[in-house]
């Protein structure tokens, strides 16, 4: 019996299409709006009195009253802090008091927060990101799921490896849907939206879903690259035995970790909808197994090629040594998405790196990752192949069978009884041939690697 059975993954993607609340994108503008008018509230109007220009919340700055002739000057929103390069320094905008009121801000925030000329909008910037990865999560979810109907509907296919790659499909495809609910709570394009401030159980709900999500889906990488290294190094190997400690470790973990950081968020930063982390201690508590999952993959990886290697270059295995390069280079391409590798790039970036590159790489490129995994595991896989061709001829001839009973059972359908027996006849030679030829098949399967 398979570890993951098609009907719950179908009543876990059902549950997790419910609808949830709505949120404003617009989040940002309005703390910062929140901010200035609890600052406002402090001031009794006969403060404002004593000042030619009065606090004034321009819908992206909130400036402080000041005396006429006095200059105010104040930092570029935080909405423009991810679109600036941390190394320089940031830009400021000034206003004048004057005798008339507030002056225009000068420079504009365009010309001093924004970009130069070849920069792109953030809007723009987002929309695009936003586009891409949506492609790739759907994408990924359709072959993902194409796949998990495959590994669920061929018996013969049920092994452990398969398995464990039935497992980390689950994982990918648990990811894809909490980023659509992710972005469907937080980033909802309702400007009216008045949820940005209605921190509720929902909103919090969702990140813990969707924090528990990502991690299992590394965890399960994880798993994937210790099952080949074992596979390798072990001689006895009791792979049903250890697939429940891979079990416990794939899903176990990641909801031990991500329930001990929910109890401390909600003790000691419950602020928002959890969907920020200024606390870092607390996010290291989610981070941290992360980080170690993949370089501990990564020295995994690096162990598997050079047992690889080794392999190769045994006088057991022939080829010229072109040939065993070849072959070595593709063994690596395909565990990289396996391990998931690329994620090493940015595992130990500081904070303050630009963070346009993190968005492009691991939401846009790694939205993808799910469909090579699908593709090259799972369609491409020689198994998989050769029992769908199976099947096919199977059901090919059955369907023939079929037609030439009911032909037999009604006459009249057929054109003539000479070209009914004919075809019954060619349908048994052709019936003998698979049945002689099955047997080849599947000792050509047994001989592949598990």
């Amino acid at each position: 019996m398979p570890p993951v059975s098609c009907k719950c993954v179908v009543f876990v993607c059902a549950c997790l299409c419910v609808l949830v609340v709505s949120y404003s994108g617009h989040c940002i503008i309005k703390r910062e709006h929140e901010k200035c008018m609890e600052q406002i509230e402090q001031h009794t109007p006969n403060d404002d009195l004593e000042f030619g220009c009065p606090w004034l919340w321009d819908n992206l700055t909130c400036w402080q009253a000041a005396g006429v002739g006095q200059v105010v000057e104040v930092n570029c929103p935080e909405l423009f802090n991810e679109f600036m390069n941390p190394h320089e320094e940031m830009g400021k905008v000034v206003r004048n008091c004057t005798e008339d009121g507030w002056s225009e801000p000068f420079p504009h925030y365009v010309d001093v927060c924004l970009f130069d000329d070849n920069t792109t909008k953030p809007d723009m910037y987002y929309a695009s990101v936003k586009a891409l990865y949506t492609v790739g999560y759907s994408t990924s979810l359709v072959s993902l799921t194409t796949a998990m109907v495959i590994l669920c509907r061929f018996r013969k296919l049920h092994c452990t490896r398969n398995f464990i790659h039935m497992n980390l499909f689950v994982s990918f495809i648990l990811r894809a849907i909490s980023v659509f609910i992710k972005d469907g709570v937080l980033y909802a394009e309702e400007e009216d939206s008045d949820h940005c401030f209605e921190h509720t159980v929902p909103c919090k709900t969702v990140m813990v879903f969707f924090h528990y999500c990502v991690m299992s889906n590394y965890f399960w990488l994880f798993i994937e690259g210790l099952y080949l290294f074992t596979l390798l190094v072990e001689t006895f190997f009791p792979e049903r035995r250890y697939f429940y400690w891979y079990t416990i470790v794939g899903w176990g973990t990641p909801t031990i970790c991500v329930a001990v950081w929910a109890v401390l968020r909600l003790h000691f930063d419950d602020t928002g909808c959890w969907d920020t982390n200024e606390n870092t201690a607390l996010w290291w508590v989610i981070k941290g197994p992360v980080v170690a999952s993949i370089m501990i993959n990564f020295v995994l990886f690096v162990g598997i090629i050079i047992i690889l290697v080794q392999k190769l270059q045994s006088p057991d295995i022939g080829g010229n040594e072109s040939s065993i390069y070849l072959r070595l280079a593709r063994s690596t391409l395909l565990l990289i998405p396996l391990f998931g590798i690329h994620y090493t790039v940015f595992a130990f970036s500081p904070e303050d790196v630009s963070k346009r590159e993190r968005l492009v790489f691991e939401l846009g490129l790694g939205s993808f990752q799910g469909f090579v995994v699908a593709v090259l595991y799972c369609f491409l896989n020689g198994e998989v192949q050769s029992e769908i061709k199976r099947k096919w001829r199977s059901w090919t001839v059955n369907r023939y069978f079929a037609v030439d009973l009911k032909q037999q059972r009604h006459p009249s359908l057929a054109s003539s009884g000479v070209n009914g027996g004919t075809q019954l006849s060619i349908l048994s030679k052709s019936s003998s041939q698979i049945r002689m030829s099955s047997p080849l098949a599947e000792n050509a399967n047994l001989s592949l690697p598990t």
